[in-house]
């Protein structure tokens, strides 16, 4: 004889279940986002008992993610079930980077200027081959110091020579592009981001690009996105994505004291894993866009984010100190300091 137990769905839904049907993989009562598991032995109604007295338990488990509306698949794509060696699965959004202790007891601008420019000013690993100039096809000089390490221990030297290298420069209408034009005469692809230039994208030469693009550390608001669809600004992750691009072996960055807020966006965004080198001009004369607080706080910060760096293996290898800019410190002439200071690091991870 055939016994018929009622089972209590969710939200009011019931249904008559005959034990020697076998249940379905998803039960259609389930709401969307939650996983049906079928009932262990122990949920079984024991033999015998009269009907009604024990009711059948349907277990749900809240899945990671909530089906969208009309039953279709995510906008981003599923990640594959086993995350590739080396790149360990995110913990999850970062909201700020962590702040690095005082100085010292005192919390002045004095001590954390002193160990500030100390630390920039101090290589921490050495490179052997700096520069371009011994791949350079011409003879004009150099007009910045913008370094990068040729050592073979880092791969650059090597993409180079099979012209596999992608370098992104950031600028605000300088009219110094030395450096890029000899990266893209050696075979590097070379995507030049400057607001400034006439024309969304521009194939300058065979490996040099140029775009109407500028890098900030945020996206548009999107009700003005709407209102501006041809908006010039991402962020670099944005760009990246939209590039299809996954890797940089050099970033080079001329920001105008935005520097900053688009460093601190690439360590919370996890950018830095995508790039090799880094080439940074900083400025000190004054904190930069949107950074705030008293002096000593703000020169806490730019420690805590060249800290940030370290932690993710990168190492500074070549610091220069523009002696042409104003020698001014937050507005102040102390330590000798001056206001411009061209900063580089590898990604001793690099592959």
């Amino acid at each position: 004889m055939i016994k018929d137990y009622p089972m209590q769905g969710i939200a009011g839904c019931a249904e008559v279940i005959k034990t020697p049907i076998p249940m379905p993989e998803k039960h259609p009562c389930a709401l969307p986002g939650l996983a049906w598991r079928p009932p262990g032995p122990h949920l079984q109604p024991a033999p015998g008992s009269p009907r009604g007295a024990s009711r059948r338990q349907v277990t749900y488990v809240r899945s990671g993610r909530r089906a969208p509306p009309g039953g279709g698949g995510s906008g981003t794509p599923e990640p594959g079930c086993c995350a590739p060696r080396g790149r360990p699965r995110r913990k999850g959004p970062r909201w700020h980077i962590d702040l690095q202790p005082w100085a010292g007891p005192a919390q002045s601008l004095d001590e954390e200027a002193w160990r500030f420019l100390r630390y920039i000013s101090t290589a921490q690993i050495a490179c052997n081959h700096m520069n371009t100039d011994s791949l350079a096809t011409d003879s004009s000089p150099t007009h910045k110091p913008w370094s990068v390490c040729l050592d073979d221990r880092f791969n650059l030297a090597h993409q180079i020579r099979n012209k596999q290298c992608r370098l992104y420069s950031l600028g605000l209408g300088s009219d110094d592009t030395h450096f890029e034009v000899s990266m893209a005469n050696n075979g590097c692809e070379v995507h030049r981001f400057d607001p400034s230039v006439k024309s969304a994208h521009i194939l300058e030469s065979q490996h040099l690009w140029y775009h109407r693009l500028s890098i900030d550390w945020r996206d548009p608001h999107p009700a003005v996105a709407a209102q501006k669809p041809h908006s010039n600004t991402r962020k670099l992750g944005s760009i990246l994505n939209e590039f299809g691009h996954y890797k940089i072996d050099v970033l080079k960055a001329d920001l105008e004291s935005a520097e900053w807020k688009v460093l601190e966006n690439l360590i919370l965004e996890d950018v830095l894993e995508r790039i090799g080198q880094l080439i940074f001009e900083i400025h000190l004369h004054w904190p930069g866009f949107e950074v705030s607080g008293s002096d000593s706080s703000v020169v806490r910060f730019w420690y805590s984010l060249l800290k940030e760096l370290e932690q993710k293996d990168f190492r500074l290898f070549h610091s220069y100190k523009d002696l042409s800019k104003p020698q001014l410190f937050l507005k102040k002439y102390i330590f000798n300091a001056s206001s411009c200071y061209t900063l580089s690091w590898v990604n001793t991870r690099w592959k």
